[in-house]
């Protein structure tokens, strides 16, 4: 597998930001001035604090590129074919994975799951389900770990790794996009990423539909996200529940759905959209 991994692989060239290219300068100047001043080392140190902390803030805005490639909306050449893509997390999990399948047949509509790999090790039959009705299985890491942005580039790097190895034993393709956990991240990941020739995306919407049971309020803060070159966000795995009971992606999905098409939007996957 590990081959047919590297064989797969499109390495992209790791292009440094311009805040981490101003972080790396900054520490090199600190350590020039604590050499030479080091009476000055409270003052260097509460710089270096500052550098930290501002690093990680951006780290916690998930829709942010101060750390790198990030898809937050589709490509513009899908935009003019005013395309959008629905991209749905944390599964699989069969007693939500199964309707929503359901739903998305009986629309039309291709979806793209970022899956977890330690779950779809659990639902092996359902992941090469989602494939064999045309959807895309793409990376969500492989144990969905709350302190993913915590960790160093060995750590992030077995998380991406173990879940691209899952992924593609269970499903013979390889994903091509990753979705941090909560979508938090640091300056690591990016150079990972390069190095696996994987894509970062987020969302453009996201309704918070893990959390909110009120459907209403879900669905108006989707809809109103609807537009040429939206990436929405919903959930199969952690799914709030309505106050009847229903998983929220199960109650919202079907005039989601028919409201995009109102619009004239057309749901694509990922790759396809990058096509």
């Amino acid at each position: 597998m590990k081959n047919v991994l590297a064989t797969n692989t499109q390495v992209r060239n790791w292009q440094p930001t311009l805040l981490i290219k101003i972080s790396v300068i900054l520490h090199v100047v600190l350590l020039a001035a604590l050499l030479a001043a080091p009476q000055l080392w409270h003052w260097l140190l509460a710089i270096f604090i500052a550098n930290q902390l501002v690093i990680s803030v951006v780290g916690l805005l998930p829709r942010s590129n101060w750390l790198g490639p990030n898809w937050t909306k589709l490509p513009q050449a899908a935009t003019r074919r005013h395309e959008i893509a629905l991209t749905i997390d944390d599964g699989p999990n069969p007693l939500v994975t199964r309707p929503v399948l359901e739903i998305l047949d009986r629309y039309q509509v291709k979806a793209t799951f970022f899956q977890i790999g330690e779950h779809a090790m659990q639902h092996p039959e359902l992941c090469r389900e989602i494939i064999e009705r045309g959807h895309a299985i793409e990376n969500h890491s492989q144990r969905h770990k709350l302190y993913f942005s915590l960790m160093g580039s060995n750590g992030i790097m077995r998380e991406i790794t173990d879940g691209q190895e899952t992924l593609s034993r269970i499903t013979g393709i390889r994903p091509k996009f990753f979705r941090a956990p909560a979508g938090l991240r640091n300056p690591f990941l990016e150079p990972v990423l390069s190095r696996l020739g994987l894509i970062l995306v987020s969302w453009s919407v996201r309704a918070f539909d893990t959390q909110i049971t009120d459907t209403e309020k879900v669905k108006k803060t989707l809809i109103s996200g609807l537009k040429p070159g939206a990436i929405i966000l919903l959930h199969d795995g952690n799914a709030a529940r309505s106050k009847t009971n229903v998983p929220i992606i199960i109650a919202v999905l079907p005039d989601l759905l028919e409201a995009a098409r109102a619009k004239g939007l057309h749901f694509v996957t990922l790759a396809e959209a990058a096509a």
